[in-house]
């Protein structure tokens, strides 16, 4: 467990580079600043902030106004002043090191809160293993926003050009409006999945690979579900990125809207060991999608913590919500909104939250949780007002 932060005259202080991105934006919601120390000192090789994490702290720089950044000499140590989230019309080069869902969760979770809606185009590597793809984020984040904002217009997710790891060369594009508050939200419901879709792409390799993906993933899926329909995506020339790859993304509907999704890469050319096979990613993917379906709730685990946020910033009514088990990034998240925003939320085992008949059903298994918290009523007051 990371170190609880010690407040020096209002101001945050931390260790080490762990859940580095959820203390930046807490920090920038919550207009306390924090100050980082002993980032990889002991770390002869790599000390100090690394490249995609330098690239985080220029998006938050780009997103509020007035924000400061003073990063010593050694680079083991930094201090951020928040600013105003102004938002706009902005682009962004993303390092290489992570992909560029790592830097989209950021615009996820401050987009409604900006002063105007956001349209950030971002450029490095859609997919890859260290973070969220583009694909993931589209598909499931993108569905647990919409129903925090309750209408979708002005929300858009584009992906115009595909790139892999290692060299990347993709490009994104997000479009997010604002809201003057959230609602609270009540979802203590599971519903049955409805049908299973999926995106298999790949860039400077042959179309078969995506094919063989798509035969081995449905050969799995339609033992669960007959509704089952994968799209391929093959991009070639200038929107196929700087590196050959390939890939798969699933993701299974449920009655009521909720999304569940999984992903499978193929290994990139300086990983060791030996290449990896169109059918074994299939079905890796295709195991990965039931496995999250096995661990319900209402939100995959992937973005447990993004609802928590939501539920914490809404407004100042009680707001419930079933997940699966917790995941332990979800856990340090929600001791980080202990710290920053003084909320405390109320964890329940799923058959001890209902009461009613739907208690005991197959899909109220004792692994599920029910967050509950009342909402501190977080208002964007810099939301221009037409």
């Amino acid at each position: 467990m990371p170190p609880m932060a010690q407040n020096e005259n209002n101001v945050f202080i931390y260790k080490g580079s762990n859940f580095l991105k959820q203390r930046l934006l807490l920090s920038t919601l919550s207009g306390k600043p924090i100050e980082v120390r002993e980032i990889r000192s002991l770390d002869e090789a790599n000390p100090g902030l690394q490249g995609y994490e330098v690239s985080l702290l220029q998006l938050f720089d780009k997103i509020a106004n007035g924000s400061r950044t003073t990063i010593d000499r050694t680079g083991c140590s930094f201090r951020y002043q928040p600013g105003l989230l102004s938002g706009g019309t902005f682009q962004h080069d993303c390092d290489p090191g992570r992909g560029i869902g790592y830097y989209l969760d950021v615009l996820l979770a401050l987009g409604p809160f900006c002063k105007q809606p956001l349209a950030v185009t971002l450029t490095g590597v859609t997919n890859s293993r260290e973070s969220p793809s583009v694909d993931h984020i589209k598909a499931s984040a993108m569905a647990t926003l919409k129903r925090f904002l309750l209408v979708d217009e002005g929300l858009e997710l584009s992906i115009l050009k595909r790139g892999m790891m290692p060299g990347g060369g993709g490009e994104i594009l997000f479009r997010c409006p604002v809201r003057k508050s959230i609602k609270a939200i009540q979802c203590t419901k599971q519903a049955m999945v409805k049908r299973i879709r999926g995106t298999a792409y790949c860039c400077k390799v042959s179309p078969a690979m995506a094919n063989r993906a798509v035969e081995h993933a449905k050969g799995v899926m339609l033992q669960f579900l007959p509704d089952v329909y994968i799209n391929t995506d093959q991009h070639k020339g200038k929107r196929s990125g700087n590196s050959p790859g390939y890939g798969i993304n699933l993701m299974a509907e449920s009655t009521d809207g909720a999304v569940f999704s999984a992903e499978a890469l193929c290994k990139t050319m300086d990983q060791p060991g030996n290449p990896s096979i169109p059918e074994d990613v299939g079905r890796d993917a295709a195991l990965r999608l039931l496995d999250e379906i096995y661990r319900g709730g209402c939100v995959e685990s992937t973005f447990q913590w993004l609802v928590a946020l939501y539920m914490a910033l809404s407004q100042k009514d009680v707001s419930k919500f079933l997940t699966g088990p917790l995941s332990q990034y979800t856990i340090y998240f929600l001791q980080h909104l202990r710290e920053f925003f003084g909320i405390t939320f109320k964890l329940e085992n799923a058959t001890d939250a209902e009461e009613d008949e739907s208690a005991g059903d197959e899909l109220s298994g004792s692994n599920k949780v029910v967050l509950t918290c009342v909402g501190i009523g977080y208002n964007n007051f810099s939301r221009r007002v037409n």
